[in-house]
């Protein structure tokens, strides 16, 4: 392990002097990402220092154990080696899970679309609380929320609705929230107090950037229309809301949530990008689940991952089993804990692979 971390301190060491040249710092999008691995490289030397002092600490203790002149030094000595001895193991499998390959998307930027599915207006209700659970959880991890299109359900929520979030790590986080998410509660349009299901669908798709995806201007069909409100009254009387259609696909993109056309016609395209972007990783990732049975990251988007039962106040996540019972606090947006036990499961599995490699 610590050859492994030899390199890393190199590269570590060469990535400090990087990020400070001038012709670097000059360049925006390469000193952008050297001072994202500088931050990565930064915590996996940060643990080196203490797996090496951790690793000296038993090697002196032995030593005076072994030598057996001083009765007091040995019996310290002995408390020394179990200290260290029982903290090892844990500050290994850390860095055995620092060590593994990011994902190259994690770092990205998402746009989540929340659609309702089946249970008609209580399904726009349920998207409109995703909505409202993923915003809390977002802003409170410091991360920006910006809506970017809606369509409102007659009864609240939305039959649909996207959303850009920005920030560190938003990918690699948001990416385990795709899928369909169920409900089990009474509607408040149910007279007869009956539990219902009703389902949403949750889209994550990583921001593609202008280098990761070329779109041919001549395959794009623009439309321009008036933003709408609720009650499909116009918001304003210019036609600032932009639909895009790319023809060789079929994919949609629009955006009428600001009041520049030229703002909204900027948003759309990063939607669009965004969607031809995540047709290609999906496709990838359907490849990557054939080859393993990966239980956090199949290239199925519609399977079913979670269930939010009110009547017990229960969150199930389908994939890894995991039942708690806190589902206020959750739909309130507290959703961490379920999100640690997915990357913890993902990490696993990644380990297994590694095999004896790391």
């Amino acid at each position: 392990m610590l050859e492994k971390l030899q390199i890393v301190k190199q590269r570590f060491d060469e990535v400090s002097d990087l990020i400070i040249q001038p012709d670097i710092i000059s360049n925006q999008k390469k000193y952008v990402q050297l001072n994202k691995e500088y931050k990565d490289l930064k915590a996996l030397v940060d643990k080196r220092e203490i797996y090496i002092e951790l690793t000296n600490n038993i090697e002196e203790a032995e030593e005076i154990i072994a030598d057996g002149s001083d009765t007091e030094m040995v019996e310290m000595a002995k408390m020394q080696l179990d200290e260290a001895k029982s903290e090892l193991p844990k500050l290994e499998d850390e860095i055995k899970f620092m060590l593994i390959p990011k994902d190259p998307e994690d770092g990205k930027n998402v746009v989540v679309e929340v659609r309702a599915g089946t249970g008609g207006d209580e399904a726009s209700i349920f998207a409109g609380d995703l909505h409202r659970m993923y915003t809390k959880y977002c802003e409170g991890k410091g991360w920006k929320v910006s809506v970017i299109d809606f369509s409102e359900g007659t009864a609240g929520g939305f039959k649909e609705i996207q959303f850009e979030v920005t920030g560190e790590e938003v990918y690699g986080t948001l990416k385990f929230e795709a899928g369909v998410h169920r409900v089990q509660r009474v509607p408040q349009t149910e007279t007869q107090g009956r539990v219902h299901t009703s389902a949403a669908t949750v889209m994550v798709l990583p921001e593609a950037e202008e280098f990761d995806v070329q779109i041919d201007p001549k395959d794009v069909r623009i439309d321009y229309f008036c933003s709408s409100g609720p009650g499909g009254q116009s918001v304003n009387t210019t036609y600032s809301a932009v639909r895009l259609t790319h023809v060789p696909t079929g994919l949609v993109a629009q955006c009428q949530d600001q009041k520049s056309q030229h703002k909204n016609k900027e948003k759309a395209f990063k939607v669009l990008r965004s969607r031809l972007y995540d047709l290609e990783l999906a496709k990838k990732q359907e490849e990557d689940a054939a080859k393993r049975s990966s239980q956090v990251s199949s290239g199925d988007r519609s399977a079913k991952i979670r269930t939010y039962n009110y009547p017990q106040g229960r969150v199930t996540d389908h994939r890894i089993n995991l039942t708690l019972y806190d589902l206020q606090n959750i739909i309130n947006g507290d959703i961490q804990r379920i999100i640690d036990e997915l990357q913890l499961v993902q990490n696993t599995e990644k380990l297994k692979e590694a095999g004896e490699v790391i």
